[in-house]
């Protein structure tokens, strides 16, 4: 396989996302950072309340069951991105950097932010499934990470890290 051809088209493809998207030495724009960001949220919601449900059923104990939650916001995180550089053509040992490199930081101060507005709200923390204090602390929990982690993701971009990474693959 003719790599440099690959990479030639890689190089390109970035400097075009900078040209378009506003990203790269000259930072990124509000957009590219919130749809970033929105990316980051759907794996980590989708893995909270995946984690919260199991976590629940199984009867688990507060503490256990945000490990779980906190583990699968990662998990799909990670594998939102994962799976779309495979389908860009890299293959998994690269897609797995890529996808480190894009979401660690993105997920990590969203489920800080999320988990500790979940902790420090009174009765979340044992709040069923069925009450509307555990939904409202955890979408608004969410609303908030998203609100913090947004200036994060722009920040990161503009400086050809997070989900700038992405981009350079596709």
């Amino acid at each position: 396989m003719d790599h440099s051809a690959h990479h030639t088209g890689i190089a390109h493809d970035h400097a075009a996302h900078r040209a378009h998207g506003g990203h790269g030495q000259g930072g990124a724009s509000w957009g590219t950072a919130a749809k970033a960001t929105l990316h980051c949220l759907a794996g980590c919601l989708i893995g909270e309340v995946l984690g919260m449900v199991i976590g629940t059923a199984l009867m688990w104990g507060n503490i256990q069951t945000m490990i779980l939650a906190i583990v699968l916001a990662f998990t799909f995180g990670y594998s939102f991105t994962l799976f779309a550089v495979r389908r860009a053509g890299l293959d998994w040992k690269s897609a797995v950097k890529v996808a480190l490199a894009a979401d660690t930081v993105s997920i990590a101060v969203m489920e800080l932010v999320d988990n500790g507005i979940i902790a420090l709200t009174p009765g979340a923390m044992d709040a069923h499934l069925s009450d509307a204090l555990f939904w409202t602390a955890l979408l608004g929990g969410f609303a908030v990470a998203f609100v913090i982690t947004t200036p994060v993701n722009k920040w990161m971009i503009g400086r050809g890290k997070g989900h700038a990474v992405v981009h350079a693959h596709h």
